[in-house]
């Protein structure tokens, strides 16, 4: 629901802040140590991309020609989104693939990724066969988290003779703990076509398919995709770069070693290989092996900072902190020291026990995304020591040194106090907090989402009425309040929640949780179709389950249960906790899909 606890951008749920696994490290660093598809397979745009958009070269009628002028117009005053809406619009009247490949240029350099999406759906629609469009989606769907549809887009560019980039995804996708059971059905189903075969890029589809069995535990599957791919390109880098990382898996590090051996002899520019190399050493117990091809790795990188601390994070996930603290310890005598290594060398001192030189790192790390989870870790080490009070003292101390980060330090302390089920201490913290700074409006909606939880609704109507007289425009308030009244269907004030939320949708017009108040909204007034657009809108850009339990309701009040019974068992297959799921089908058990047990 929109009450998601978004605080100005942080989750109202710091989490618990752990190092980042080896695999994700890799592929988010800045060393380039894996092949990146974020892109879609094309540039970054650097210039206005309008320049090297399709031109309009046919007859319009009057209509037609006035739409286009006003995009055209809005294009050149920098207008995008207008001249994006514009473009789609006559690609909808026309049915011409440039009017569309226009519209989703114009959407993506004006950043409006509803806009865009919609755009690159209708260029797919008219162009079947083009590539950049299913490239573009299937990265919009990844960037909002919906795996499956990112996967359809790439086994399409596979059928189409493009380069789909699935192993590269599968990668990702076994790294971020995406959906695997649901992801390796279209896999599976892909490669068992007896046409299959034929593509240019079916070994990488392998690959892919190879990777997410390994991490579903089916080895013997993954070594049948692999030995396929040895028959057709057994010279692949990629090949071994899948034995090597198959081989960790299973726990075989003789055949990870020799599977990174292979794959370095075939592509010995490839720090992958290196590392790969490097961690089957560490796992046999080969530390100075291990030093070795890591102390090389540097040192073919000109000792790279950021290649140093992926290295030592390497080794503490291995449980070695002495190496990891051999990487580190040259950057400490720096003018600069990196934030994160402050915090990896705080991890260390932290895992020897050594709490007082943990803090003093942890406290050392400046601003930046690193910040809160040394807070964080800071505070929960001195709790796990029976040192609650310096926990807090500490807290306070931050709180006073860093005042931007006031609001966050002041919400990691309630929850931690709410973590040991101190819930009055943490009550009394952030009421003493908002006494001290009355228009903290980060604070009041902390409130009123802490008394929405314990149902008191008056008191988070109050905290977030007080926030919209300070901030009229406040985006999160107005959609929260409007959002509540909707969802509670409170007696004559069902327009009053549609004034709020189309207050909240003009101040964040691409914010899926505002579009999802807004259909829900209009389900509550009886204007089903309406809540439709919307709700689908909504889904589109963020598939979770709660708007997901929407749109099936409002599918199914139109007399569309069999989609909404499609779009609940997709749901179900792809997250494990759904309780807005569950409560929509103990009020329809109608549309309970008929695999669910």
């Amino acid at each position: 629901m929109p009450l998601r606890a978004t605080l100005l951008g942080y989750p109202l749920s710091l989490l618990g802040f752990p190092l980042l696994p080896l695999a994700t490290t890799l592929l988010l660093s800045g060393c380039q140590l894996s092949p990146s598809f974020n892109n879609g397979g094309s540039e970054a745009l650097t210039r206005d991309p309008m320049l090297s958009a399709p031109p309009i070269t046919r007859g319009l009628d009057a209509a037609g020609l006035r739409t286009l002028l006003a995009a055209e117009l809005a294009g050149q005053r920098g207008d995008y989104r207008l001249a994006g809406q514009g473009y789609l619009e006559a690609a909808k009247r026309y049915n011409t693939p440039a009017l569309a490949e226009r519209a989703t240029f114009a959407a993506r350099f004006g950043s409006d990724i509803a806009l865009m999406e919609a755009s690159a759906l209708r260029w797919r629609e008219l162009a079947p066969q083009a590539e950049l469009p299913n490239r573009l989606l299937a990265t919009l769907s990844l960037q909002r988290g919906d795996w499956l549809d990112s996967l359809e887009q790439r086994l399409a560019i596979t059928q189409a003779d493009g380069n789909g980039e699935i192993a590269a995804f599968s990668e990702v996708a076994v790294a971020e703990e995406a959906p695997l059971s649901l992801l390796i059905q279209p896999l599976r189903a892909f490669i068992d076509q007896p046409s299959a075969q034929q593509y240019e890029f079916y070994a990488d589809a392998l690959l892919g398919a190879a990777l997410i069995e390994a991490a579903l535990g089916n080895t013997r599957l993954a070594q049948q995709h692999l030995d396929q791919v040895a028959q057709r390109e057994p010279e692949s880098a990629s090949l071994w770069l899948a034995k090597a990382r198959l081989a960790l898996e299973a726990k075989d590090h003789r055949g990870a070693q020799r599977a990174a051996r292979q794959g370095l002899r075939l592509a010995p520019d490839d720090v992958r290989f290196i590392l790969m190399l490097a961690q089957a050493e560490i796992r046999l117990n080969n530390i100075a092996a291990a030093e070795e091809q890591t102390d090389a790795l540097l040192d073919s990188h000109g000792g790279n900072e950021e290649l140093r601390i992926a290295l030592a994070q390497l080794y503490l996930e291995e449980g070695h902190d002495a190496p990891a603290f051999r990487l580190l310890q040259p950057l400490i005598g720096q003018p600069v020291v990196p934030d994160l290594a402050y915090y990896l060398l705080g991890a260390i001192a932290q895992s020897q026990d050594e709490v007082d030189n943990a803090l003093l790192y942890y406290r050392q790390v400046r601003d930046g995304s690193e910040f809160l989870p040394a807070r964080a870790a800071a505070a929960r080490m001195l709790i796990d020591h029976d040192r609650l009070l310096d926990a807090r003292a500490m807290l306070r101390i931050e709180r006073m040194r860093h005042d931007a980060y006031f609001d966050q330090l002041v919400m990691l302390e309630i929850q931690l106090l709410d973590e040991l089920s101190l819930y009055e201490d943490a009550t009394n913290l952030l009421n003493r907090e908002i006494t001290r700074t009355p228009d903290d409006t980060s604070l009041l909606y902390l409130r009123a989402m802490r008394a929405w939880e314990m149902g008191d609704f008056d008191g988070m109507e109050q905290d977030l009425s007080h926030i919209l007289r300070i901030e009229p425009d406040h985006a999160n308030a107005l959609n929260a309040l409007g959002y509540t009244l909707a969802d509670l269907n409170v007696p004559g004030r069902l327009e009053e929640a549609r004034d709020l939320i189309e207050r909240a949708y003009e101040a964040d017009p691409n914010n899926p949780a505002i579009l999802d108040s807004m259909g829900w909204v209009y389900f509550r007034l009886g204007k089903t179709e309406e809540a439709l657009a919307w709700l689908e809108s909504a889904y589109a850009q963020m598939p979770d389950q709660e708007i997901g339990a929407h749109l099936a309701e409002v599918l199914h009040t139109l007399g569309r249960s069999d989609e909404a019974r499609q779009l609940i068992e997709r749901i179900l297959l792809r997250v494990n906790h759904h309780p807005q799921i569950d409560d929509l089908l103990e009020r329809h058990p109608e549309l309970t899909p008929p695999s669910t047990p």
